[in-house]
C-alpha cells in the first residue's frame, strides 16, 4: 500500500465517521427533546426498553450515543439499572442497522444524496427542513466514506505484509483481542464493523476471522461509555460496568454457539454476497445473544454492585428521592392529601436546607468529595421536585373547596422556592470549585463578612422550612429581622467589596466570586421569606 492509499484509507474512515456523527445529530435535532423524553418514559417495562433501545439507536445510528445518555440518565436517579440494561439489550440490536445499510452499493447515488443534503442544510430556513438536510448529508458522507475505504484497501489483498499480518488472526483470540483494540481505537463498533465487511468483500479477510473481529467489536463498543462513566457517579459507573459485563457475557456465549452449532454455515447460506454475510452475521448474533441473556439480567446487576457495592448514603439517597407521603393522593380525602402535599414539600425543604448548609460549608473549607455531596443532593431535590409537581397536578383533579385550591396553589410555589435554594447551592459549590482550581482566595476580611452573611442566610432559611411545616407564625418577626440584616449586609459587602477593589487589596478573580456569592446569600433569603409566608392566609 503506498502512501497515498493509506492516506485516502484514514481520509474514508474520516468520512465515515463524520457522516455518522453529522447524521446522529441531525437525527437528535429533529426530533428536539423528544428522544430522551421517550428514552426515560418508555423503560419502566423491560421488554419495552429493549425495543425502545433499538428504535432509539436506528434512529441516532450510534449505540455508544444511546449508552451515554442512559448513564445520564442512571447517573441522575431517573432510571435504575433494572430499566437501563433493556435499553442496553436494545442497542445492540439497533446498532446492526448500520452494516446492514452499508450492505448495499449505492455508490452511484451518493453525490445525489451529498447535494441533496448539502441544499436542504445550505439554504433552506425551515429548521426541520435544514436538519433532515444534515441527516440525509451524513447519509451521503458515510457512503462516500465506505467507497473510498473500499478503493483504498483492494491494493492491500497484493500486500505481502498485510496478508501475514491477517495470517496472525487466524487464531481466534487475537483476532477478538485485535477487534476489542480496533474498536476502542475508533470507539465505535459500527465503523470498525463496516471497515471489517470491506476487507471481506475486498478478499483480503476470511469470513471465519472476520466473525471474531464482529465480536471483539462489541467489546471495544463499551470504550466509550467507560470515558463518559469516569466523571459520573457511582450508578453511572454501574451502568458502564453493565454494559461491559453484558458484552463479555454475549461474547463468550456467540463464542460457545458457533463452536457447538452449524450457526456460522446457516448465516452464510442466507447470502452469497460477502457484505451481506457480514452484516447478517452481525445482526444475527446481537439478537441470538439479547434472546439468551434477557431472562438472566438480574443476575448481571447483582454482579455489577459486587464491582461497584451499594454504600449507606446511596441507599438514603434513593430513599430520599422517592415520595414518602404523596403515594395515594386519590385515594385519601382532600384535606389528608393536601396535608400529605405539605409533608412532601417540608421534607424536600430539609433536604434542600441541609444541601444550602453543605454548600456553604464546601466553600469555606473545600474537598472534591463534598462537591460530590452537594451535587447528589441536588439531584436529589430536582427529582423530588418534578414528582412533587406532578402528584400535585393529580390533586388539582379532585373536588377541592376554594381554600384546599388557595392551599396547592401556595404549596406549589413552595416548591419551586425551595428547588431554587438547592439551585443556589450548587452555584456555590462551583464557586468553590472556581476558587480551587484558580488557585485564588478570598482576603481575611472578606472571607469573615462572607461568613457571617451565609450565617444568616442559613438561619433563615432553616426557620422558614420550621415555619412552613408547622405553620407557627410567632416566629415571623424573627425571619422578617433576618431578612433585613441579609439585605444590609448585601449592601455593606459589596460596598466593602468596591472600596477593596479601589485599593488593590482584591484578586480579580476572588473579587468577581465575592459579588457572586452576595448575590446567591440574599437571593436564598428572598425564597425563604417566600417559603415561610407561603401558606398564611392573606388578611
Amino acid at each position: 500500500m503506498t502512501i497515498a492509499q493509506f492516506l485516502s484509507l484514514l481520509g474514508g474512515v474520516g468520512l465515515f465517521l463524520f457522516g455518522m456523527s453529522i447524521m446522529s445529530t441531525g437525527l437528535k435535532n429533529s426530533c428536539g427533546d423528544n428522544l430522551q423524553i421517550i428514552l426515560e418514559k418508555a423503560t419502566t417495562n423491560k421488554l419495552v426498553a429493549v425495543l425502545v433501545g433499538i428504535a432509539m439507536t436506528v434512529l441516532v445510528q450510534s449505540s455508544s450515543a444511546t449508552d451515554v445518555m442512559v448513564i445520564g440518565f442512571v447517573n441522575s436517579g431517573m432510571m435504575t439499572l433494572a430499566q437501563a440494561i433493556g435499553v442496553i439489550l436494545g442497542a445492540n440490536i439497533g446498532t446492526t442497522i448500520t452494516a446492514q445499510i452499508t450492505a448495499f452499493n449505492i455508490a452511484t447515488f451518493t453525490p445525489l444524496l451529498l447535494f441533496a443534503g448539502a441544499v436542504m442544510y445550505l439554504f433552506m430556513k425551515n429548521n426541520l427542513v435544514k436538519h433532515i438536510g444534515s441527516v440525509v448529508m451524513g447519509f451521503g458522507m458515510l457512503f462516500q466514506g465506505i467507497t473510498i475505504m473500499k478503493a483504498a484497501i483492494a491494493p492491500l489483498s497484493k500486500s505481502e505484509v498485510f496478508v501475514n499480518f491477517l495470517t496472525t488472526l487466524r487464531n481466534p483470540f487475537l483476532a477478538l483481542l485485535f477487534g476489542i483494540a480496533f474498536t476502542a481505537l475508533l470507539q465505535s463498533s459500527s465503523s470498525s464493523t463496516v471497515i471489517f465487511q470491506a476487507f471481506v468483500v475486498q478478499g483480503i479477510l476470511d469470513y471465519d476471522i472476520a466473525v471474531y473481529l464482529v465480536i471483539g467489536a462489541a467489546i471495544g463498543s463499551v470504550t466509550p461509555n467507560l470515558l463518559a462513566a469516569l466523571t459520573a457517579n457511582r450508578n453511572g459507573k454501574r451502568s458502564a460496568i453493565l454494559n461491559l459485563l453484558f458484552n463479555i457475557t454475549r461474547a463468550i456465549l456467540i463464542v460457545i454457539i458457533i463452536n457447538v452449532t452449524p450457526l456460522l454455515d446457516w448465516i452464510q447460506s442466507t447470502s452469497t454476497d460477502p457484505g451481506r454475510q457480514i452484516a447478517n452475521t452481525h445482526t444475527i448474533f446481537a439478537i441470538i445473544a439479547v434472546c439468551l441473556i434477557f431472562p438472566i439480567t438480574d443476575y448481571i446487576i447483582k454482579l455489577t454492585y459486587t464491582f461497584i457495592p451499594e454504600l449507606p448514603e446511596e441507599t438514603r439517597a434513593a430513599e430520599d428521592r422517592q415520595l414518602v407521603f404523596m403515594t395515594q393522593v386519590n385515594n385519601v380525602p382532600p384535606n389528608m392529601a393536601i396535608h400529605q402535599a405539605q409533608l412532601e414539600a417540608a421534607r424536600m425543604g430539609a433536604i434542600a436546607a441541609e444541601n444550602f448548609e453543605k454548600a456553604i460549608d464546601c466553600f469555606f473549607d473545600y474537598s472534591p468529595e463534598k462537591v460530590e455531596d452537594v451535587e447528589e443532593r441536588e439531584e436529589t431535590v430536582n427529582i423530588l421536585n418534578h414528582a412533587i409537581q406532578d402528584a400535585m397536578v393529580k390533586l388539582q383533579t379532585l373536588n377541592l373547596s376554594a381554600e384546599n385550591l388557595r392551599r396547592i396553589s401556595a404549596i406549589t410555589i413552595a416548591v419551586t422556592d425551595i428547588e431554587r435554594i438547592s439551585d443556589h447551592a450548587e452555584n456555590i459549590i462551583e464557586y468553590a470549585t472556581r476558587m480551587k482550581n484558580k488557585k485564588t482566595k478570598l482576603s481575611k476580611k472578606a472571607a469573615k463578612e462572607l461568613k457571617e452573611m451565609a450565617e444568616n442566610s442559613m438561619e433563615e432559611v432553616e426557620l422558614a422550612i420550621d415555619i412552613f411545616t408547622s405553620e407557627n407564625y410567632e416566629n415571623l418577626p424573627k425571619i422578617e429581622k433576618l431578612e433585613s440584616k441579609v439585605d444590609k449586609q448585601e449592601k455593606q459587602l459589596i460596598n466593602h467589596h468596591v472600596e477593596r477593589l479601589m485599593e488593590n487589596k482584591c484578586e480579580p478573580i476572588a473579587g468577581v466570586i465575592f459579588s457572586d456569592m452576595v448575590t446567591d446569600l440574599e437571593r436564598c433569603a428572598d425564597h425563604a421569606i417566600n417559603i415561610a409566608y407561603a401558606l398564611k392566609e392573606h388578611p
